[in-house]
C-alpha cells in the first residue's frame, strides 16, 4: 500500500534554521527593521511564502501540507481556502479543535473547500492539550471530556453530511434537521487523523480515526501505542507519525548544525511546557539520564529528542544523513505507519532538501 508523506507548512511564521528562533521570513508579525532574511521584498508578504513552500513542497513528490493551529498562528481554514488555488493536487490537512466550531457550520465549511479545490481537504483533529493554550481560546472542559465532546462532534459531522436531514441530541450538542446546502451534497468526506495518548483519545480514535496519529516516540513506545488503538478500533486501523527531520548529506553535517543550535538555546525554553497533554507527558519520559550535551538526548540512532528547544513543537524528530533517515523512516513503514508529516525549517528550502534526498531512498517509496 502507497505511503502518503505531508510537509508541514508553518502558519506562524518561519526561522531560516534550527540555529536560529527568531522568525524572518515572510513573518505576518509586523516587520521590524531588519527581519527579513537576506534577498527577501519588502512587499513579500507571509501568504506568499506559504504559498512558494506548498508549491515547492509539491513539486517535492509530498501528497499534501499539514496546516497547524495555536493561538499564534493564522487560521487554518482561511489559509487552505487561499492555497487552493497556488496548486492543483496537493491535499490541505487542517488541524483544528472541535469544540471551538460548531459541527454543523464545519460541515458547511469542509463541503465548501471540498468543492472548491476538488477534494482536497483533510482534517488533523485534535482535542487540545490543556493549561493557558486551552484557556486562551475560552475552553474550560476538562481532558477526557474534551474527547467525548469530539466524540460528539464528528457524529454530528457525518451525520449532516448525509443527503437526509438529521437530528442529534447529545450532551455537547443537539441538532434538529440539519443537513448540507443542496450544492453541496455528494462532496467527499475528509480522511481524519486523529491524534492524543490518553485512553479517552485512543477510545476515541478507534470510534472515528482513518489515522491514528502520533508525535515520533522511541520506535518500541509506537510500536506498544499502536496495539492499542489496535485493541480499540473498530476497524482496522492506519497510523501516520508527525516528524522533523534534520537530513545532510552525512551524519557529522547534520549533527554539526544541531550543536550550533544547542549553543543558542534560550534558557528560558528549557523549563518545558503546561497542561495535561498526555503526549507531552510521555515524550519527556523518554529521557531518562542526565542531559549535558545536545547527544544526551539521541535516544536511539538517530532519534533525539531535542527539537522542543530548537523551535517549540514535539520534543522527537530524526537527525542524520539522508540515507540514514531514509532508513529510520523505513523501519517506522515496517512497524505499520501509513502516513507521515515531516516538518523541517526554514519550510521552503527544507522541503526541497527532503523531497529531493531522503524521499527518493525510501524503499517503501519505491
Amino acid at each position: 500500500m502507497p505511503v502518503d508523506i505531508y510537509w508541514r507548512i508553518g502558519t506562524h511564521g518561519d526561522q531560516p534554521s534550527l540555529r536560529r528562533r527568531t522568525p524572518t521570513r515572510g513573518d505576518w508579525a509586523p516587520l521590524a527593521p531588519g527581519n527579513l532574511a537576506p534577498g527577501t521584498r519588502d512587499d513579500y508578504s507571509y501568504v506568499e511564502h506559504m504559498a512558494d513552500v506548498a508549491r515547492a513542497s509539491e513539486g517535492a513528490g509530498f501528497a499534501g501540507g499539514l496546516l497547524p493551529s495555536f493561538p499564534n498562528t493564522d487560521d487554518p481554514w482561511a489559509t487552505a481556502a487561499t492555497l487552493g488555488r497556488e496548486t492543483s493536487t496537493y491535499r490541505f490537512m487542517i488541524a483544528f479543535q472541535p469544540g471551538f466550531l460548531h459541527p454543523v457550520q464545519a460541515a458547511r465549511m469542509t463541503a465548501t473547500l471540498q468543492r472548491a479545490t476538488g477534494g482536497r481537504v483533510v482534517y488533523n483533529v485534535i482535542s487540545g492539550g490543556g493549561g493557558p493554550d486551552q484557556l486562551w481560546w475560552g475552553d474550560k472542559v476538562d481532558h477526557d471530556d474534551r474527547y467525548a465532546r469530539t466524540s460528539e462532534f464528528l457524529d454530528v459531522l457525518r451525520g449532516v453530511w448525509g443527503e437526509r436531514p438529521y437530528s442529534f441530541h447529545g450532551r455537547f450538542y443537539r441538532v434538529e434537521g440539519g443537513r448540507l446546502p443542496a450544492p453541496l451534497l455528494g462532496q467527499p468526506f475528509p480522511e481524519i487523523y486523529f491524534s492524543g495518548s490518553s485512553p479517552a483519545a485512543i477510545e476515541a480514535a478507534g470510534r472515528h480515526a482513518d489515522y491514528y496519529l502520533s508525535w515520533l516516540e522511541p520506535f518500541h513506545a509506537l510500536e506498544e501505542k499502536f496495539e492499542r488503538v489496535r485493541e480499540r478500533s473498530l476497524t482496522p486501523p492506519k497510523f501516520a507519525v508527525r516528524i522533523d527531520v534534520l537530513a545532510r548529506e552525512t551524519e557529522q553535517e547534520a549533527w554539526a548544525e544541531i550543536a550550533q543550535g544547542w549553543d543558542n538555546i534560550d534558557p528560558s525554553v528549557l523549563r518545558g511546557a503546561t497542561g495535561d497533554s498526555i503526549g507531552w507527558q510521555r515524550s519527556q519520559s523518554f529521557v531518562t539520564g542526565p542531559v549535558t550535551g545536545h547527544r544526551d538526548l539521541e535516544v536511539t540512532p538517530n532519534v533525539w529528542g531535542g527539537f522542543h528547544l530548537l523551535r517549540g513543537g514535539p520534543a522527537f524528530g530524526l537527525v542524520g544523513s539522508y540515507a540514514q533517515v531514509a532508513e529510520r523512516l523505513d523501519e517506522l513503514t515496517a512497524l505499520g505507519v501509513d502516513s507521515f508529516i515531516l516538518a523541517g525549517v526554514p519550510h521552503l528550502e527544507e522541503a526541497y532538501r527532503v523531497g529531493e534526498n531522503v524521499l527518493p531512498l525510501m524503499k517503501g517509496l519505491s
